[in-house]
């Protein structure tokens, strides 16, 4: 047996402690690295003017991006179109799931005030037409930071109105009032991840999120505003049986949830849970094809797929242009 892969405790800009990669090293440290099947393919760089733009504006005024940290496949595609999905109140989450490499701490309340006018700011100049905010939990905050979140929406399309605000929330501990703070801001599209199966919720999440918890801020959201988009977002690869899928997406369309998206579960580090499958293009076809049957106006279904990815296309109705 080979020795754990270390665990890193680092420090940020913020004076925020926090593990590295949100896991400590555990007995998954020593599962070898998965090898990829040929249809996993990671984008190549495509650098360019909106790629540079946005990179600097990040580093620049210390803005986190889900991009960068939860080490998305889909970042030079996407920065190079120009679109970017911002990470609000830094990048240390309060929660440990085991898919995600968001760094794991405790900020005791501390928050960047400056935040939203600085994001607000960046997509005035970058000029952007459809933008996702998303944020790591903050259990620390009363609210879950939902004001902050409603604050940062307010403040883009104060400089932006044409701009559209898509969110991508954690569950604010199921408190409803939370949930209308953000909801009654001036948002498209109300998003928060299922990310699985009921009966894998529990390790794979951290104990703090729950599966009926999502589907009751989801139905939530509805309830507040009923012409507002849902979504939510599954990863496959975790063990997941296909009967499962489906009961997920019963229970999602239950809840009134109108979009669904489904990729690959990718292993950020050793430290994350291993890859039980590689789900295949045509498998992805087939829940795509199953689950608009179940009333999903759009069902964006593809290894490399991610919540955010593509959002600005998903009711082009054509799997937001994939081609698995």
């Amino acid at each position: 047996m080979r020795d754990l892969i270390p665990t890193v405790k680092i420090t940020n800009h913020a004076g925020v402690k926090s593990i590295k990669d949100g896991m400590k090293s555990n007995s998954y440290s020593n599962i070898e690295r998965e090898k990829k099947p040929s249809w996993i393919r990671m984008t190549a760089n495509q650098a360019n003017q909106n790629y540079t733009l946005i990179k600097n504006k990040v580093k620049h005024l210390n803005l986190s991006t889900v991009c960068e940290e939860a080490k998305c496949p889909n970042l030079s595609e996407c920065w190079s179109r120009g679109t970017a999905t911002f990470m609000l109140m830094g990048d240390t989450c309060t929660r440990a799931c085991q898919f995600c490499s968001v760094n794991t701490g405790n900020p005791k309340g501390w928050l960047d005030k400056e935040e939203p006018s600085k994001i607000a700011e960046t997509i005035a100049i970058m000029d952007l037409k459809y933008i996702v905010l998303t944020c790591v939990n903050r259990d620390d905050i009363s609210d879950g930071g939902a004001q902050h979140f409603a604050d940062t929406v307010n403040a883009i399309k104060k400089l932006s109105p044409k701009t559209e605000v898509e969110v991508l929330t954690s569950d604010f501990n199921g408190a409803y009032d939370s949930v209308e703070t953000v909801v009654n801001s001036p948002i498209k599209v109300f998003a928060q991840n299922i990310e699985t199966v009921e009966r894998l919720t529990h390790p794979i999440r951290d104990p703090r999120a729950g599966y009926k918890k999502t589907l009751d801020v989801l139905q939530m959201a509805k309830e507040i505003n009923a012409d507002m988009i849902t979504k939510s977002s599954i990863i496959l690869g975790l063990g997941e049986k296909e009967e499962e899928i489906y009961q997920t997406f019963r229970d999602l369309r239950d809840h009134n949830v109108d979009i669904v998206t489904l990729g690959q579960y990718l292993r950020p580090t050793l430290n994350h849970h291993p890859i039980d499958r590689w789900v295949t293009p045509e498998e992805f076809d087939l829940y795509r094809k199953v689950g608009l049957k179940y009333g999903f106006l759009e069902v964006i279904s593809s290894p490399m797929a991610r919540s955010s990815y593509r959002a600005e296309r998903a009711l082009d109705f054509n799997n937001a242009g994939i081609k698995v």
